[in-house]
């Protein structure tokens, strides 16, 4: 194909503005899928992606279209993930492109992950084609939303298009709008082969197959090819396009996406954002890549029973491959056992990894309760960077210890401003600004919508926060969020003792205002779920040596008085007696082993 005639663009919206519908409707226009074969939104192929509605993994495909002119045109479109959490996905797409098309609903407007996915294409240089979305449906207001993009974005009115995924309007237009204003990929048939990976996937034929997008030079039939990172020589048994499934092809041209089968069988000589180059003649330039994901949100992964560690190991590997903002290392727990900490991006992000090791791989999983990285600075002067509590050095060694704060974007309607607020302020969260949106005279002022900037620590959105947001707002609000930086605060280890024992899998890092009560919720909790034993158990929450909450598990009582049939009372009180030794040494040398259900129940109750 002509370079000249390559159009590289994806899709970027807020979650349920309509981009996997678009990309159907653009799909049945082009003919890349027969109407037989058509479903909806065809390029979720995970069954993950459909039960919940949403897009994890970008997906790309290429489409033949004839334009006005009568020229013959490759569109290489990669349909991306809405929620923030998978904002590296998007990201690593962006980089594979030279065009976005923006899509905004016609009745919602403007969303905080809209603005997000603007700045990422804006900061990649990306020509933005802004794109109305949902004009068929009866609460929708077209012009409205088209000014609003136009005021607060930037565009000009006559640049915005309007479109119904659903039932097809605009599409055409559209089409012809991508071939007219999406500019062709730049780069030198002639130069030395550079392609950027920029996703890959496992497959047990054909091993690592990478998704590539190649800058400079050529992919051509079977010529051995070199990993520029990890130096690995690999002879591709297959390179295609995506149509949408794979497709194999003669090679691959300047400025074409596709794929190459590898044949690795080691995921780790596949990184995303490595460059691919000939062999023969290998380029002296490697394509810069990709920044690494930074993790927000920490667990511990381990398997519900031991004997799966090797299994859960090498999921973990091919999953890897699949989704690079996954990020772990082995660690053993002396409640849990060997498994992994692992870092996401998010809540969700977490969840769906949790869920598709269980479903992938077949693997019954434990997580235990999420938390973020903090920087403990030492008396000594020396930093570390500490993700589970249970690494948390001496007290009396530490000098401070800094949490991560985010930079918060909040877009809700001007009636929940109160709300919103009390319950940002209500988690330590600090005010910053708050724009309105729209500047409409016509729109009631129930109506317009506002933009609330916030500062708040990552911690304490952790747990419920998303959930609150929309139960306050009765779900209007969106919501985005970046880091911002790490700051100082009064934060405590709260450790948990059952029988004067640490429970390593249970220590959590909390604001020294909410020790006490996170402890009180902790010990309770662990009283109902931890069995009787033959002597009383105490569980503790303490702070250092400090005990801040306490219950007690009562022991089971055998009635040693039952053949007793009257006679002197000293016979009865040196049986009691007899009882109580018993149990006092019991208790000195007892274990007391807390079943594998009571952590699972805990930690779950603890999410």
């Amino acid at each position: 194909m002509d370079q000249s005639h390559i159009r590289n663009f994806c899709i970027i919206a807020h979650i349920d503005h309509g981009k996997s519908t678009l990309a159907d409707r653009l799909l049945e226009a082009t003919g890349t899928i027969s109407e037989r074969d058509m479903a909806e939104q065809v390029l979720d192929t995970m069954d993950l992606e459909r039960e919940r509605g949403i897009t994890i993994k970008a997906a790309a495909v290429r489409m033949a279209h004839t334009a006005d002119d009568g020229g013959d045109y490759q569109l290489n479109l990669i349909d991306t993930p809405g929620h923030v959490d998978f904002t590296y996905e998007v990201s690593r797409a962006l980089a594979a492109c030279e065009g976005a098309l923006l899509v905004v609903d016609a009745s919602q407007g403007i969303e905080a992950q809209t603005l997000a996915n603007v700045y990422m294409a804006l900061d990649l240089d990306l020509q933005i084609i802004p794109i109305v979305n949902k004009i068929d449906l009866a609460s929708a207001e077209p012009e409205r939303v088209a000014l609003e993009v136009c005021e607060v974005i930037g565009f000009e009115m006559d640049e915005v298009l309007f479109v119904s995924a659903k039932d097809g309007t605009g599409i055409d237009s559209l089409l012809q709008a991508i071939v007219d204003r999406v500019p062709p990929p730049a780069g030198d048939p002639e130069a030395p082969l550079r392609a950027l990976i920029f996703d890959s996937k496992y497959d047990s034929y054909k091993g690592v197959i990478a998704y590539v997008r190649v800058v400079d030079g050529q992919v051509s039939g079977q010529a051995r090819l070199r990993l520029v990172a990890t130096k690995r020589t690999i002879e591709p048994l297959e390179t295609g396009a995506f149509r949408p499934s794979f497709s194999p092809t003669d090679g691959l041209g300047t400025g074409e996406v596709g794929y190459i089968a590898t044949g690795l069988k080691t995921v780790r000589d596949s990184r995303v954002g490595d460059t691919v180059t000939d062999d023969a003649e290998p380029t002296s330039a490697p394509l810069p890549g990709y920044k690494p994901a930074k993790s927000m949100v920490f667990a511990g992964l381990y398997p519900s029973n031991s004997e799966q560690y090797e299994e859960l190991r090498d999921a973990m590997e091919k999953l890897q491959l699949n989704d690079a903002a996954l990020h772990y290392a082995p660690e053993t727990s002396v409640a849990l056992g060997p498994g992994f900490r692992a870092g996401f991006l998010g809540l969700l992000h977490m969840d769906i990894v949790q869920e598709r090791l269980e479903r992938e791989y077949d693997l019954d999983i434990l997580a235990t309760a999420p938390s973020v990285e903090y920087e403990v600075h030492l008396t000594d002067g020396t930093v570390l960077e500490v993700d589970s509590p249970a690494e948390m050095p001496d007290p009396s060694k530490i000098e401070d210890i800094r949490e991560p704060w985010m930079n918060l974007s909040i877009v809700a309607p001007d009636r929940y401003i109160g709300a919103i607020m009390d319950l940002v302020t209500g988690r330590r969260g600090s005010f910053v600004k708050m724009d309105y949106l729209e500047h409409d005279p016509h729109l009631k002022a129930g109506e317009r919508r506002v933009l609330l900037e916030y500062q708040i620590p990552l911690s304490e959105m952790l747990v419920d926060f998303y959930d609150q947001l929309k139960s306050k707002t009765q779900g209007y609000a969106s919501l985005d969020y970046s880091f911002a930086e790490y700051r100082p605060d009064k934060l405590v280890k709260v450790d948990i003792l059952v029988n004067a024992v640490a429970v390593d899998a249970l220590s959590v890092l909390v604001h020294a205002d909410r020790a006490q009560q996170v402890g009180r919720s902790l010990v309770e909790r662990l009283r109902s779920l931890i069995p009787r034993q033959m002597f009383e158990v105490p569980i503790q929450a303490a702070i250092g040596g400090r005990v801040i909450a306490r219950e007690s598990v009562k022991a089971l009582r055998k009635n040693v008085l039952a053949k007793c049939y009257g006679g002197d009372v000293t016979r009865k009180r040196k049986l009691l007696e007899k009882q109580k030794a018993g149990k006092k040494r019991m208790k000195r040398v007892g274990n007391v082993e807390i079943p594998q259900e009571a952590f699972m129940s805990l930690l779950r109750i603890g999410k």
